[in-house]
Order: structure tokens, then sequence, then C-alpha cells
């Protein structure tokens, strides 16, 4: 009878404890206000902004100045910006028309160059790393003074297959979204009372990004990938807005695979 009621005390202690992180059932997206989107006017971005918009997110979303990202923004109803991002500082002037507490953050944000030559264009590298991983640090920092002072955020930042198998043609790119997994682990555990961190690795998905790979290798991939197709933006979008929401709530420092099985880890 005693450690009956003993086990009963700390199942409801740790119960407790549980819903201090993820809330009583309001789900996280609207109970923890904003969530800010990096990469948004992209072939995976709009599609996260279109199913985080069925469901009633307040979405901010971030891109380049060419890339129509106001225009998407105002289609959805959600705010935009176009700041230029090179340091912590625009990083936090690029999240500053969201009000309050920004309590989801995704990093889309990104670029894939060839390097066939490697070394012999430094410039390649010193772009891959600013735009992917720099990127993403900066946010980061960014982030870590705009996270919900009660319950728990999410961020979720963006690798790759390249980082799982290596890209023949980008090593810079590879490197790039490795370290991103770094960044995801790292914050996981520094972030461990404020947020929830994790990363998604896309396989080969229909967008612009991996045209030109598609075009050199398109039957030699397709025999690769066990589903036997490519994948559509929707389905990343959709494990990313799961990583979002309560139903994730003991999901930190994970990197998961959508890639039509290409990689069984």
């Amino acid at each position: 009878m005693i450690c009956n009621r003993l086990q009963n005390e700390w199942f409801r202690h740790q119960t407790s404890r549980a819903k201090d992180h993820f809330g009583d059932g309001t789900d996280m997206t609207e109970q923890q206000g904003t969530i800010a989107i990096t990469g948004a006017a992209g072939g995976i971005g709009r599609a996260l902004c279109t199913v985080l918009a069925e469901v009633g997110s307040r979405l901010h979303l971030i891109d380049r100045e060419d890339s129509e990202v106001l225009q998407f923004a105002q289609q959805i109803g959600a705010t935009a910006s176009v700041q230029p991002v090179t340091c912590a500082e625009t990083a936090r002037a690029a999240l500053a028309p969201v009000g309050g507490a920004i309590g989801g953050f995704v990093h889309l944000a990104g670029s894939m160059e060839d390097d066939p030559d490697l070394g012999d264009d430094p410039a390649v590298w010193e772009r891959t790393m600013a735009n992917n991983l720099r990127n993403a640090y900066d946010f980061a920092t960014a982030m870590s003074e705009r996270l919900p002072e009660e319950g728990m955020g999410r961020l979720v930042f963006t690798s790759s297959l390249a980082f799982r198998r290596g890209a023949v043609d980008s090593v810079a790119y590879s490197a790039a979204k490795a370290g991103l997994v770094g960044i995801t682990r790292s914050l996981a555990r520094r972030f461990r009372e404020r947020a929830t961190v994790n990363a998604v690795a896309p396989g080969i998905i229909l967008t612009r990004m991996p045209e030109r790979v598609i075009e050199r290798r398109r039957d030699r991939l397709l025999q690769e990938i066990p589903l036997g197709r490519f994948g559509a933006p929707r389905e990343v979008a959709t494990v990313i807005r799961f990583l979002l929401s309560e139903d994730a709530s003991y999901i930190t420092g994970q990197c998961i695979n959508v890639d039509g099985g290409q990689v069984m880890t």
C-alpha cells in the first residue's frame, strides 16, 4: 500500500512537471505565439506556411527581397521581413516585427553550390558556410532572447541527405549541413529548460534547389530510394509541423530523415 501510494505521488509529480513544459492541452502554436520561418518563400517554406496557416498559426516570414515573400505573406495573412541577415544583430532585426515571445522558429534558409574542384574557388566554401551554417547560428543567437518565458518553445533546423551520405558534387554543402546537426544537438542541451530543438534531413524533394542534381542523375537516384519517387515539399512540411506541436514535447536533439528510405538510421 505504501509503495503504491508513493508511486502514485511520483506519477502525479512527473505529470505536473510535463504539463509545465508543454501546457494544458492547448496547441503549442496557439499557446506560445508566433512562429518565425526563414527561407519562407522557397518550396518547402511555402508548403510549411500553408500547413501551419491551415491550423491557425500566426506566422512571420523571412526571406530575401527578391523572393516575393512580401506578396506571399499578404496572401496568407502573415507578417514578413526582407532584412538581409549577415550577423546576430541583423537576425534580431529580421525578428523585430514580431511583438512578444516567438514560440516557434524554423530555419529553412540556405544555398547549395557545386564545388567539383574543391578548394580552387574558396568563395564557394565561404558563401555556403555563410548562407547555411552562419545564418542558422546568428538566428539561434537572436532566438535565445525571444523564447517564451513560460512553457517550451520549438526550434527546427534543416539538415540534408547530404549530411547523412555526402554529396559528391557539394562538399561544402555537406559539411555545412553536418554543422547544422551539431548546432541542433548543442542547443537542445543549452535550451533544455526553454525549448525543444530538432532538425529534419530532407532527401531529394521536388523544389528548385535539387533541379540540377535530378537532371544529371534522375534514374540512378530513383533506384536508390525505396519508395521509388522524389518527395513533395508538403511531406517535409508536415513533419516540421509535428515537431512544432505539443505532440512532439518529448523529442529534442534529433535529426529526422524525410527521404523515402534512402537512409535508414
